[in-house]
């Protein structure tokens, strides 16, 4: 789906400024334990799904949205693993600038097949949790914090 059009008519009269916006990361499951992954075509690289709120969705939905319009799969957010603001900003190849606090929800599978849906992924598929393809750090501490069943992560004040 790439760039949501009220990101569009803010860029209109914003330019390339930095903007802080609320995003979610979606570590689905299947009934087998295996985790639902992306290939972007943005960067070439595996990772979760993820995407950006619309105005007024729930993180829930902007989860279950993503996932369904980026792989086919239909899911269940089940709860919140993980909140935190991403440290760095991205810069885009047009030049936009964003950063992203992120909320990482645990999804459970629940229909589809898991396909290509839109032109953000080059590849979708499952993968069991032992035999993941190399993903970056993020990926990897998300899937991580949704297999344990404590509670939702975050960054301490005192370890600033």
């Amino acid at each position: 789906m790439g760039t949501p059009e009220f990101i569009r008519q803010i860029r209109a009269t914003a330019g390339h400024q930095l903007l802080y916006l609320p995003g979610v990361s979606a570590v689905v499951f299947d009934g087998e334990g295996r985790v639902l992954l992306g290939r972007r075509a943005d960067t070439g690289l595996w990772s979760v799904v993820g995407g950006i709120c619309e105005p007024g969705e729930e993180p829930a939905l902007t989860a279950e949205r993503e996932v369904y319009e980026e792989t086919a799969v239909r899911c269940v957010a089940d709860r919140v693993v993980l909140v935190q603001a991403l440290p760095h900003p991205v810069t885009y190849p047009n030049g936009d600038r964003c950063q992203y606090m992120d909320i990482t929800f645990r999804c459970r599978a629940v229909g589809g097949e898991a396909r290509v849906n839109d032109d953000e992924s080059l590849e979708v598929g499952w993968f069991a949790v032992d035999a993941l393809p190399e993903l970056a750090e993020f990926a990897h501490f998300r899937i991580k914090q949704a297999m344990t069943e404590g509670p939702a992560w975050f960054q301490p004040t005192h370890q600033r």
